[in-house]
């Protein structure tokens, strides 16, 4: 894109983490960037991205999405980064915890689409990023609502993207690996009093923190997203950090049961 026109680029959840250092990463590159936040009016200038304008918009509200799609105008690039991250066994999971966490990962980014996808087939251009994570690729325990949105975000990009190629509208899926973006202070965790999952829960969980601590800079991640926006024909699924390349290539060569193991051991699990 830094050859091409100005671009109007919609980035959702910019006010931290990754969906902040791709506001950013395009911002830098000259295009118009619309960054959103639940209260775009209570951020503190630190977690603004520079160059951007804020939009308020909830993603788990349904009037408050028709209210942001219906004053956007004509949108070029929809990165569909906003979510929030869930752990515990699925035994322990409150319905209602889950329903929640599939409106935001999952109905708001398939809602935004929606309603973006006419204009850009009209102009015969546009470019959508599901934000997704490895772990939609590579399950682990104690994770099962937040694979699952991922999985579903990952699924609805690969099918669409026959759907809206031949239209000049290309949709693709970025899995991250391990980010250090601070989402583990801020990740939903459920378990039951008295679970039988418990001290294996918060062993993984302590594992997981301490890796995600280490994990590389979400700038690393903006470059691939924005890479990926610019390309003519983006590919399906770009994978980035937490040995990515080796990761994806030994589960070709692998049987499922193996890599299902090799995956135990390394988080520490009992098989």
């Amino acid at each position: 894109m830094s050859s091409s026109p100005t671009r109007t680029v919609v980035v959702t959840g910019a006010s931290s983490g990754i969906g902040k250092a791709t506001a950013a990463a395009f911002a830098a590159r000259g295009h118009k960037v619309i960054g959103t936040s639940r209260n775009p009016e209570a951020l503190a200038e630190a977690d603004r991205a520079p160059g951007v304008e804020y939009r308020a918009l909830d993603i788990t509200d349904l009037e408050s999405i028709e209210r942001f799609t219906a004053e956007l105008g004509a949108i070029d690039v929809l990165i569909n980064n906003a979510g929030e991250s869930q752990a515990g066994p699925l035994s322990d999971l409150p319905r209602e915890a889950i329903e929640r966490l599939f409106q935001l990962n999952v109905f708001g980014a398939v809602a935004l689409t929606q309603a973006v996808l006419p204009g850009m087939r009209e102009r015969g251009y546009g470019r959508i990023v599901m934000v997704g994570s490895m772990l939609g690729s590579f399950p682990m325990p104690y994770r099962s609502s937040y694979v699952a949105t991922k999985a579903a975000l990952r699924g609805f990009a690969t099918a669409a993207r026959f759907e809206e190629s031949p239209f000049g509208v290309w949709i693709t899926t970025i899995e991250p690996g391990q980010i250090d973006t601070g989402l583990s202070e801020r990740r939903a965790k459920y378990i039951a009093d008295g679970s039988p999952h418990a001290a294996d829960f918060t062993k993984f969980m302590a594992r997981l923190d301490a890796q995600m601590s280490k994990g590389i800079s979400p700038v690393h991640v903006a470059e691939t997203i924005v890479a990926a926006a610019n390309s003519d024909r983006p590919k399906p699924l770009y994978a980035v950090g937490s040995n990515a390349p080796l990761m994806f290539a030994v589960r070709r060569v692998l049987p499922r049961g193996v890599m299902e193991r090799v995956i135990a051991a390394a988080q520490g699990l009992k098989r």
